[in-house]
């Protein structure tokens, strides 16, 4: 198993641009102590890791394995929406990016926009700041329009909706972004705001 060693203590200590001192300030601990460690002359105890990893601005297991993992996906936005569907309870998950979802027992494929179609792509109107969205369609307990969502680079709303309803409903506009409708039988449809 590994465990922090004083190179990686001392490494993160001086990336984050603080003294001994502060650091020890912050784990309430002697500056001593923290020179012990980056010395190597002792190991903090297992008992105040996470507080170190804390004060560090790191992960337990970043602090344990000396490698700091940076994520460079600086652009990462809520554009990236995934969106799940079960099948036998009609459970809906929603994630930013893809991911492994399970419901029912059984693993959920993300699910993929259908070829665009007059029945299915949804209207909108902007009406009073808002994006009024709705679609000509039958909402019956066996075919219906499940959700809309409408979504931007930072921002997302969902509208879940349910057989006898009228497929409609009303976003808060954001800006630029897509409109997401999904019918239980056909798909999930988009179309760009």
């Amino acid at each position: 198993m590994n465990y922090v060693t004083g190179y990686t203590i001392r490494r993160l200590r001086e990336k984050k641009g603080i003294t001994q001192k502060q650091l020890a300030d912050m784990l309430a601990v002697s500056d001593k102590t923290v020179s012990k460690w980056e010395t190597g002359k002792g190991l903090p105890d297992i008992g105040i890791i996470k507080e170190l990893a804390e004060a560090l601005q790191v992960s337990i297991a970043e602090l344990l394995t000396g490698d700091v993992v940076k994520n460079e996906n600086t652009s990462g936005n809520m554009k990236k929406m995934s969106f799940y569907v079960c099948p036998i309870c009609a459970n809906v998950i929603q994630s930013v990016g893809e991911g492994a979802f399970c419901c029912c027992g059984i693993t959920l494929p993300r699910l993929e926009e259908e070829e665009k179609d007059d029945i299915h792509m949804p209207q909108v109107e902007v009406m009073d700041g808002e994006f009024h969205v709705f679609l000509e369609h039958e909402m019956t307990k066996e075919h219906y329009i499940s959700f809309f969502a409408y979504v931007t680079s930072n921002y997302a709303q969902f509208v879940k909706l349910y057989p006898e309803q009228n497929a409609e409903c009303r976003f808060t506009r954001r800006g630029h972004g897509a409109v997401y409708a999904y019918c239980n039988r056909h798909g999930l449809y988009k179309v760009l705001v």
